[in-house]
């Protein structure tokens, strides 16, 4: 049983020692996201940048924080080497997963679907947290794109089947089918 999702700013880096009041200010910044509208996009990733650049050199925080602006203002090709970036300079925990899911989401965006299924298909086995379902809904979208609708909709089902108030235990099983083979036994 999953607990509840912790809020954001309950995630402090994993990967250095980051100022904790530098993760206030950069989880309020994100918090004014929706004061920019597309004509200001620049202008919100000016203050992620003025943000970033307060950290020290070769944190992975700096390359992940500037993915997640540029992908958020939809500039995925630009973001998917941000994210790249900052899992190769050890961006782990609660910060490189979701770096994982976006660069994924970002892949396949930019027609990379294949590499954002092999990314994420290591984290269906990963330890148990609250973006579960986000891998699930993001490897989903990855393999439509790929034309593997059934996995997709397998994953979709048995993430949505615990959430559900009733026929938890149907939707699981039909999640299941969609991807087991059939019998062909006849039985």
């Amino acid at each position: 049983m999953r607990s509840n999702p912790a809020p954001p700013w309950a995630h402090p880096c994993e990967s250095v020692p980051v100022n904790e009041n530098w993760e206030q200010r950069i989880t309020a910044a994100w918090a004014t996201f929706d004061d920019y509208p597309e004509e200001r996009a620049a202008d919100f990733r000016a203050v992620i940048d003025t943000l970033v650049a307060e950290l020290p050199e070769g944190t992975p925080d700096a390359p992940f924080e500037r993915a997640c602006a540029w992908d958020s203002t939809g500039h995925s090709d630009k973001a998917a080497p941000l994210y790249r970036e900052a899992l190769a300079l050890g961006l782990t925990g609660y910060k490189g997963r979701r770096a994982k899911i976006q660069l994924s989401s970002s892949l396949r965006n930019i027609g990379q679907a294949e590499e954002g299924v092999k990314l994420l298909t290591p984290e269906l086995d990963a330890p148990s947290d609250e973006l579960d379902d986000a891998v699930r809904a993001c490897l989903a979208l990855c393999l439509s794109s790929l034309g593997r609708d059934r996995e997709g909709l397998s994953l979709v089902l048995g993430a949505l089947a615990p959430h559900l108030p009733r026929y938890q235990r149907s939707m699981a099983n039909y999640a299941r089918a969609l991807v087991e083979p059939e019998d062909s036994s006849g039985a």
